[in-house]
């Protein structure tokens, strides 16, 4: 973990810090954990997922981020990407798997939570916004088609 730097004792004004523009105070409510155990136990969960597991598991620990988002191909909740949520812009951006560079609220179709105890995903149909309260995705058909597009180039 990153606390060598004495990041608590500083003041909370925010001018300090000069890293990357994504970087959210470490006091901000996290979906980490969520995100790990979805990943675990759900999305990736299986023998046969354990390389791209681990590999997911493994850029999640580099990120510095508070808040991350899954990227799923459609409402059967496979696994196509991991995204870093900005919130005060709403937009994600790609960490690891396929799937758009970038996504804003506009190319998503489905909002998802993650339930732990179920260990499963509920569709949020109360919101249209990437936000804190959001765990997964399901991206709009045509934003599949222009990737896909960009791929075969």
């Amino acid at each position: 973990s990153n606390h060598e730097s004495g990041n608590e004792s500083s003041s909370n004004s925010g001018f300090e810090y000069a890293g990357p523009k994504l970087y959210v105070k470490p006091s901000a409510k996290s979906n980490r954990h969520i995100i790990v155990n979805a990943i675990s136990h759900c999305c990736l969960a299986g023998s046969v997922n354990t390389d791209i597991k681990n590999k997911v598991l493994e850029e999640m620990s580099k990120c510095d981020a508070n808040h991350f988002v899954i990227l799923f191909r459609d409402g059967g909740c496979q696994y196509r990407g991991l995204f870093i949520l900005s919130a005060e812009t709403e937009e994600a951006f790609k960490v690891h798997g396929v799937g758009p560079k970038h996504i804003i609220n506009a190319m998503c179709e489905k909002f998802y939570k993650y339930n732990s105890g179920a260990k499963s995903f509920s569709e949020i149909t109360s919101t249209k916004h990437l936000s804190v309260s959001i765990d997964a995705v399901v991206l709009h058909t045509s934003v599949w088609k222009s990737v896909k597009a960009v791929i075969k180039r």
